[in-house]
């Protein structure tokens, strides 16, 4: 992942309620499976085992948010395990066939949550974060992003 890849995504986690965040960690998720194709393809084992290892954290993350006292959660359960099998599969036997295996559940839970985040009216799970501008400025062309942070104190409040 691109250095400007990891700040959009910081600054989108910043501002995402529960259901965006979720939505954020399937693109990820799809990111490194991308990456993780490419380095097979390329032969970097070590580019390979790496985007997994990624892929599996993302794949913890999904698996640890789930609340079990909705139905859903017991189906998504099954799919995450689904999943890290086929990870596991591919990790085993550097298969592009379980890495599409597995696109093609993330893609299925990543099109179901973008519609899912319409209804979601909540705020941003974080709270006491900078806001982020970004506009032309009047150079040729650039893009700068300026941080209005008024308190200064994005630390604990007590």
């Amino acid at each position: 992942m691109t250095k400007e890849l990891k700040q959009e995504f910081t600054l989108r986690i910043t501002q995402a309620n529960k259901t965006q965040l979720i939505t954020i960690l399937y693109e990820m998720i799809l990111l490194y499976l991308d990456e993780a194709k490419a380095a097979l393809k390329a032969e970097d084992i070590s580019a390979y085992k790496s985007a997994l290892r990624k892929i599996r954290e993302c794949m913890n993350e999904l698996t640890e948010s789930l609340h079990f006292e909705y139905e859903l959660a017991g189906n998504l359960l099954q799919l995450y395990l689904y999943v890290n099998s086929e990870l596991v599969q591919a990790g085993i036997h550097k298969s592009v066939d379980n890495l599409n295996h597995v696109e093609t559940v993330i893609k299925g839970l990543h099109a179901a949550y973008r519609q899912l985040e319409t209804q979601d009216t909540s705020g941003p799970v974080m709270g006491n974060t900078q806001t982020v501008y970004a506009g032309l400025t009047y150079g040729k062309n650039t893009l700068t992003e300026n941080i209005a942070d008024p308190d200064g104190n994005r630390g604990f409040c007590i």
